[in-house]
């Protein structure tokens, strides 16, 4: 028997009073959407009073205030009903905003009422988290075009800022000594150099506008189609606090940096005529937390004419060649070395990331390059997925690096470790590129971490550091013991990866607190430093032919009473370097008395770790206490930084003064050193490096040393309306942390490109494509008709799953200058594809006058249409047009008659 009731539920009908009460039943179980607001069963919300709340500064999206009448409900829908009462207070404003006769007083309330909205919906949707669905602000697309054009030009190169002031006037980058070369190399591999000597400029003046002028004309003389310009560099205002109050200090005078404008046919290489070494320090600097990188032109490695203070500069000192400030987000930096192209790389810990990558976790590792003319060219992230620190760096003559640290969390994809919250150590080796080559962690269940590394024979990787657990092929000890690891490389054939396999490990200590510091390998020997149960000792351990290490000396140096800093081997001896408050440590003859307080010291002992009289001890420092961040040895004199002659018992606010020194670790002779202050009295260097010959007069100009880096395109400050400082946030499509991409003084299409991709975490193509002249649209620029234009073109990598583009906040979005909309790129409905909707708002909606007001109203009424057909989206079976209301008599007795035929047929 097939109740009436059951019928009716497929046509959609309702009973009767007359028809049996489980006919309701279940046509009320058949309901499987709740109610939304716009429906015309449901009670529309007053609009006085929805403008009353909206000016009186009630919050514009409530999801406590929306109501759901089916049981069970998905949160997404209580969440879309906010959201489109949100969209309809809005458009309440907008309405009212149109009305004849509001005058300027309330029109200015309303506007500005409507601005707090657009940010309350701008900060919620990427925060909304729906289940079912995807909402944007913006647009979703499978691509998007940037519809700015940026001219074809010849390949450039932007250097920082050199010149201030008029460019007719004298400038101290082009005083003295001015000697260089331009070699240019032609893709027929013909190469011409051309001599730069400014001394030939007799008696003109050395004004920007002159010297470049004289460059360029020895470059056209031989037939060279490069040339070096000048871009000018707006400054902006600076808010500064005084006496606890911001004051807005007027922009400086004008700035320029030169443009080594290239053609793609020729590559452009800069070589000084005389060098010096280079001495790189990683510093922090004042008491916002800002770090820097500081260049230094010692007096040995050559004649190079000496440095000039360089413009907009602070805290200069003698012999200091450039300054340059890391990016934000960039919390630490613990270790650093120099390439053999005389480039700086870094590992810094990251708590964001700095524009141009992002971070999954809480903090994450990064591996920052600096080339020569102080401007950071890569930041390359580990990708934790939690925290991880980073302590050590290497460097090999290849320009390959290692970095070592600790890890907490998931680092490869699947693997977390043993323990989850239990740091594990690591250690990543990447190519002279910066691309990651192979990555190796530890996941004991007990904590250990990597503090040093270094390049051994054959390619070998040598880890080093503390575990609270045994190391894989060592037997622990108890407590924090000291280890040494070592990782060989191997490779089946040409194109495959690099596989690192650990080919031996010594665990050594007592059973207190033990760790290793630092690290030198020394053709087959390996020297360890580190505190052991509070007392200095060195190790040194024999490599056999597969690189395993085996402890073959030892040497107790006495009673710690600091850290050590440092350790290299140079001519038969063992350089270690670090602090102590222990004025008599167990080496021979001391050549430098301690001088009170925690003083640096430069220990010099022999290679076998015998007490030697040509032991040697170096007390460096003043009546107060000294730090030793860092130490290098470079030609056999060491290199030492850090804090110096601090007040005992200072407060962490107290100035600090900062030192770089080198010393003749045998006589223990000062023999060149700097001290400087900081920003707000406050200087604090971290690590140090030394490259050889990497300083010059190219320093003063900008200008790197080596074959320049060229982009074929313009950048972007000049070619479009963005400033520095503009931005827009990329965020995973499945929800998560957004990143943003801020443009910078440098920033071509290439490079923003490049960003776009990391902050994406490579889920968008990011590409620039060029367009010939006949594409060009009006009112595109001149030169662009000539030579034709590039525009960014941005797609999901996989042509599915891409990411959300968000504008960058009022007066800075980065999206508008460049022509890009924001919201989803990627696939927006299909299967095994979350649907996505996009709202189609822009966030600089307003309403200012008739014309915005007009626009804001059409824009919102767009939008609440897409939070419809999201609605419709969450339960696609249950739109089919249903016939509600009392089923007529009509339907009921056809009904009953297919009911009696039924029964006839069931006998």
């Amino acid at each position: 028997m097939i109740n009436n009731s059951y019928l009716l539920g497929l046509f959609g009908g309702t009973a009767s009073s007359t028809l049996p009460s489980t006919t309701a039943a279940a046509l009320a179980q058949s309901k499987k959407q709740p109610t939304p607001p716009w429906s015309s069963s449901a009670k529309p919300p007053e609009q006085s009073a929805l403008l009353r709340a909206a000016l009186g500064g009630r919050d514009f999206i409530n999801e406590d205030s929306a109501q759901l009448d089916v049981k069970g409900a998905s949160a997404d829908y209580k969440k879309l009903f906010a959201l489109y009462q949100g969209l309809e207070t809005l458009n309440v404003l907008a309405n009212r905003a149109a009305t004849k006769g509001v005058g300027a007083l309330e029109l200015t309330q309303l506007n500005k009422r409507f601005a707090v909205g657009m940010a309350e919906v701008s900060k919620w949707l990427p925060s909304a988290d729906l289940d079912g669905i995807r909402l944007v602000q913006g647009t979703s697309s499978s691509s998007s075009k940037s519809s700015a054009a940026v001219p074809r030009d010849s390949a450039i190169s932007v250097t920082g800022p050199i010149h201030e002031g008029s460019p007719d006037s004298l400038s101290p980058a082009f005083a003295g000594e001015v000697e260089f070369n331009i070699t240019i190399k032609r893709g027929d591999n013909t190469t011409k150099t051309v001599a730069i000597d400014l001394a030939d400029m007799g008696t003109t003046p050395r004004t920007l506008t002159n010297v470049l002028d004289h460059i360029n004309g020895k470059l056209e003389a031989q037939g060279i189609e490069t040339r070096i310009g000048r871009e000018l560099v707006k400054p902006e205002p600076k808010t500064v606090t005084v006496g606890g109050k911001p004051v807005t200090l007027p922009p400086g005078p004008d700035q320029f940096a030169l443009v080594v404008r290239g053609v793609t046919t020729e590559t452009v290489k800069f070589t000084p005529a005389e060098t010096a070494d280079g001495v790189y320090v990683v510093q922090n600097n004042g008491t916002a937390g800002g770090l820097q990188v500081l260049k230094f032109q010692s007096d040995t490695g050559g004649a190079a004419p000496p440095p000039v203070a360089g413009v907009g500069e602070t805290q200069w000192v003698d012999g200091r060649a450039s300054q340059t400030a890391l990016p934000d987000g960039v919390e630490t930096v613990r270790a650093s070395a120099t390439g053999p192209d005389g480039s700086l790389w870094m590992v810094a810990d990251l708590t964001a990331g700095p524009g141009n990558q992002p971070i999954k976790g809480q903090k994450d590792v990064a591996l920052i390059k600096v080339d020569s003319a102080g401007r950071v060219v890569m930041t390359q992230a580990l990708g934790a997925a939690s925290t991880a620190s980073g302590y050590a760096i290497a460097v090999d003559a290849n320009g390959r690096v290692a970095v070592a640290g600790s890890v907490t969390g998931a680092l490869e994809p699947g693997k977390s470790g043993d323990v989850a919250g239990v740091a594990d150590s690591f250690v990543t080796v990447f190519n002279a590129e910066g691309q990651e080559v192979w990555t190796q962690r530890r996941g004991a269940r007990a904590a250990d971490e990597a503090t040093s590394v270094s390049f051994g024979p054959n390619g070998t990787v040598y880890v080093a550091g503390r575990a609270q657990s045994a190391i894989t092929g060592a037997v622990g000890v108890g407590g924090w013991d000291g280890y040494v690891q070592a990782f060989s490389e191997s490779q089946l054939h040409q194109f495959a990866p690099v596989v690192s396999t650990a080919v031996g490990a010594s665990q050594f200590g007592t059973t207190g607190a033990d760790t290793v510091d630092a690290i030198a390998v020394d053709g087959n020997n390996l020297y360890s430093a580190g505190v052991e149960d509070g007392r200095l000792v060195v190790r040194q351990f024999t490599l056999d032919a597969l690189g395993k290490p085996t402890l073959a000396a030892k040497r107790d140096l006495g009673e710690a009473s600091g850290e050590v800093a440092g350790i290299a081997v140079a001519d038969g001896k063992v350089v270690i370097s670090g602090t102590t408050r222990n004025a008599a440590l167990g080496i021979g003859t001391i050549t430098m008395a301690h001088h009170g307080g925690k003083d640096a010291f430069v220990a010099v002992i022999d290679d076998s770790l015998t007490a030697s009289v040509d032991d040697r001890l170096t007390y460096i420092g003043g009546a107060g206490d000294d730090t030793a961040a860092d130490v290098k040895i470079q030609n056999g004199k060491v290199w030492l930084t850090g804090i110096a002659d601090r007040p005992e018992g200072a407060k962490a606010t107290d100035p600090t003064k900062a030192y770089l020194t080198r010393i003749d670790p045998t006589t223990g002779a000062v023999e060149w050193r700097r001290d400087w202050n900081g920003d707000s009295e406050q200087a604090a260097p971290l690590t140090l490096a030394v490259a050889s010959g990497g300083a010059s007069v190219l320093d003063r100009l900008g200008l790197p040393q080596g074959e320049i880096d060229q982009s074929p395109s313009r950048a972007l400050t000049t070619a479009t309306s963005l400033r520095v400082g503009d931005r827009f946030y990329v965020s995973p499509a499945d929800g998560g942390r957004s990143v943003a991409v801020t443009i910078e003084a440098r920033d071509t299409l290439q490079t923003l490109a490049r960003k776009i991709e990391q902050a994406s975490n490579m889920k968008l193509k990011v590409t620039v494509t060029s367009e010939s002249a006949k594409e060009a649209q009006p009112g595109d620029l001149a030169t662009a008709l000539r030579t034709g234009f590039q525009r960014l073109s941005i797609m999901a990598r996989d042509g599915i799953k891409g990411a959300v583009l968000t504008a960058g906040e009022t007066g800075r979005d980065a999206l508008a200058g460049l022509g890009l909309s924001q919201g989803f790129i990627g696939r927006s409905s299909g299967d095994d594809v979350m649907s996505t909707f996009g709202l189609g708002l822009p966030s600089n909606l307003n309403l200012s006058d008739a014309t915005a007001v007009k626009n804001a109203g059409e824009k919102l009424q767009a939008a609440m249409k897409a939070v419809r057909d999201a609605y419709r989206a969450l339960a696609p079976e249950s739109n089919t047009p249903a016939i509600t209301g009392t089923a007529p008599a009509y339907l009921t007795a056809q009904l009953a008659n297919y009911q009696a035929a039924l029964a006839r047929l069931g006998g």
